[in-house]
This record gives C-alpha cells, structure tokens and sequence, in this order.
C-alpha cells in the first residue's frame, strides 16, 4: 500500500497556518504525535546534555516539537485551533497569539528543534511562532540536502518521524544520516501498511541497530470502507494479523528505533 492509496489531506498542508491540519484530521482521530510525545521525550533523556537537538522529518506546523518542548497535549492543540477564539482570528493574529501561548508553556528542559518538511507555509508557521530553532523546506526524496541543512545536521542528536513514513523511502534517511556524519539515533513511527525494510537496512548501514516494538499505536481512523478494505488487505499480504487493529477501524503503526 502506497500513500496514493491513502485519502489525502495534501490540502492542509500548505495552509498558512495550522487550523485547517487540526480541522481535517480531528474527526479522525489523528494519534501519532501523542505518541510521538512520550517515546521522543524518554529517548531525548538517554543523550548528552550537548546532543539534545531533535530533527523532526515532515515536520509540517512543529506539532512534535510542540509536544515534546512545551506543556501541551495533543487533545489541547486540537481545542486551540478548532475554538471559535482561533476562527476569528488572521494567520497575522494567531501566530502572536501561539507566540504567547508557547512561550508560556516551554519547558526549562527543552530541547533544540529543527524541522524538514516539502511545505513551505508549514515550515514559515513553526519558525514564526518558536516552534522550531530551524526549518528547511526541502525534499530529500528528490535531492541532496543543501549546505544550511548539512551544517544544522551535523548537531543533531534524534532523529524523529511520525506520520510522513508512507510518504519516505530508504533515500530520505540516507541522505540525512550521511549529512549528520556519524550515527544518531532515529525514532519512527510505521504504518503497519508500509514495507520498511529498505529503510531498516539504510540505517543499519550507517551503523544503527534497529529495533521494532511488539505493540502497536492506533494512528487515526479510516475515512471510509474502501481506505479500511486497502489497509486491511496491505497488512494481510505484509504478514501481520489486522484483527483488532485495521479491522476496527483504524490504522495502526509499530514503533522503529535505531540505535
């Protein structure tokens, strides 16, 4: 199962701010930067106090680094941006407004952010407000990462991915690690529907050992019969069992960590 034989919420993506991302993928559910949160917070804790920058891949608005840099949860951000407050307000006035919002709720422990994502008004979004130190509009699917990117990378302590896997193949992570230079940890989260294993053997080739959780995450609901049919089908042809997981109703994603 590719991501073309997923619904597509493209469209939120290049908003100029993120009410219609929350708007879109509320009603169903959207979990994976719930999760992201506490897995991506506990191995920030295993690095060195100087390696505690986190490079966020298809960061799109700096949800992650929301997450993981602030006080917040996600059910708190889908109330923020979906409230009749945040409706009347401009991109102008709600980039102030989560400028307060944010700074108020930053942790003394947080962490250096810099995100990559192929959405420009994305990436402008989470600098704007402080959701990230740095941000590169890049695909690195298509191309090699630029100098600015090579030089923020070479810092970079963890590597981070929730929702973009579908969309990424073995190119992207390559490309990346060999900017960074030396092997850093990468936390992703997988779609039971998505073949990972040229990815794995990318990064075992950059010195990483991975390793794949037992359990699994609910990631977000089916939009219809026909998206449940093609996942449910995907992860019988994979190997793995949907009952209880896509046969309810909803994606489901292991957890990948290479160390």
């Amino acid at each position: 199962m590719t991501a073309s034989d997923m619904t597509s919420f493209d469209e939120v993506y290049g908003l100029p701010d993120p009410r219609g991302y929350f708007a879109q993928l509320g009603p169903y559910d959207y979990r994976a930067p719930h999760h992201g949160q506490r897995v991506f917070r506990e191995l920030i804790g295993e690095l060195p106090p100087d390696a505690r920058v986190m490079l966020d891949i298809c960061c799109s608005y700096g949800i992650n680094a929301a997450l993981v840099n602030h006080d917040v949860t996600l059910d708190e951000l889908y109330q923020r941006y979906t409230s009749t407050k945040a409706a009347e307000l401009s991109t102008g006035e709600l980039i102030e407004w989560d400028r307060e919002f944010y700074a108020a709720r930053r942790l003394p422990e947080a962490v250096g952010s810099i995100g990559i994502d192929v959405s420009r008004p994305a990436v402008a979004y989470a600098l704007a407000v402080g959701l990230l130190d740095e941000g590169y509009c890049e695909d690195l699917e298509t191309g090699e990462p630029d100098e600015e990117l090579r030089r923020a990378a070479g810092g970079v302590g963890l590597i981070t991915v929730t929702g973009g896997v579908a969309f990424l193949t073995e190119r992207t992570f390559g490309r990346l690690l060999s900017a960074v230079g030396h092997p850093v940890p990468v936390a992703a989260f997988v779609l039971r529907t998505c073949d990972f294993g040229g990815v794995v053997a990318r990064l075992e080739e950059h010195g990483l050992t991975v390793e794949r959780s037992d359990g699994t995450y609910p990631q977000r609901r089916f939009t219809d019969e026909d998206e449940q049919r093609r996942a449910v089908e995907t992860v019988i042809a994979l190997g793995e069992d949907p009952t209880g997981k896509e046969s309810e109703g909803w994606y489901h994603s292991r957890l990948y960590v290479g160390r």
